[in-house]
């Protein structure tokens, strides 16, 4: 996530998006970006990644709530609740995924084919002072295929007051025309290493 406020706010539609540093390797736990609805309308504000249930006595459980399934959000009962009144959007530049090459995880950048940003399809809660966030996931499109069988739900702008709204919106994956991937270097391994050079092609 490197746009700045200004493009988000842009984007979206917002009066305002709260400051942030240009980040290139977030990973879970860290604070990220959402979009959702108050009363009145759209917001910006950050959550940690990974998701904690309201009735969680411990928010050690979000470690093992970064993604949610398309599938079963609606069921689950760790993501049913805030699937009915929880919903956001989630801005990010592009996301990584990885492919096991000769033995090593060779990690590829996937990012929009046209425009800034992906708009993914999320969820946040409330667990007492906390305020976490989830990324739904769904199966690959063809072109995501050839790095791995899931990816984020990408939400098009049509949808974007449908879903906030808590509206029913087809939670697939994007045509292939809507993203491009790339091999990146293996230094995005290190979830310490955060540079602009990460998304750069891997010359290798």
């Amino acid at each position: 996530m490197h746009s700045n406020s200004e493009v988000v706010a842009l984007m979206f539609g917002l009066s305002e998006v709260p400051a942030f540093a240009p980040r290139y390797n977030i990973a879970p736990s860290a604070q990220v970006l959402i979009i959702r609805r108050n009363e009145a309308a759209a917001v910006a504000s950050h959550v940690r990644w990974g998701l904690v249930p309201r009735w969680a006595k411990n928010p050690s459980i979000g470690a093992k709530m970064n993604n949610a399934r398309a599938e079963s959000v609606a069921e689950k009962p760790s993501f049913r609740e805030a699937y009915r009144k929880r919903r956001c959007l989630i801005p990010a530049n592009g996301f990584y995924e990885w492919k096991l090459e000769n033995g090593l995880k060779q990690p590829y950048y996937i990012y929009p084919s046209g425009g800034a940003l992906f708009a993914f399809a999320g969820l946040w809660e409330q667990c007492n002072d906390l305020q976490t966030g989830t990324v739904i996931t769904t199966e690959a499109n063809e072109k995501m295929a050839m790095v791995a069988d899931r990816m984020p739900v990408i939400v098009s702008p049509a949808e974007y007051s449908a879903w906030l709204e808590g509206g029913e919106i087809p939670l697939r994956a994007c045509p292939d025309s809507a993203i491009d991937v790339r091999r990146v270097s293996r230094a995005v391994n290190n979830a310490r290493t955060d540079i602009p050079d990460l998304i750069e092609p891997d010359v290798q």
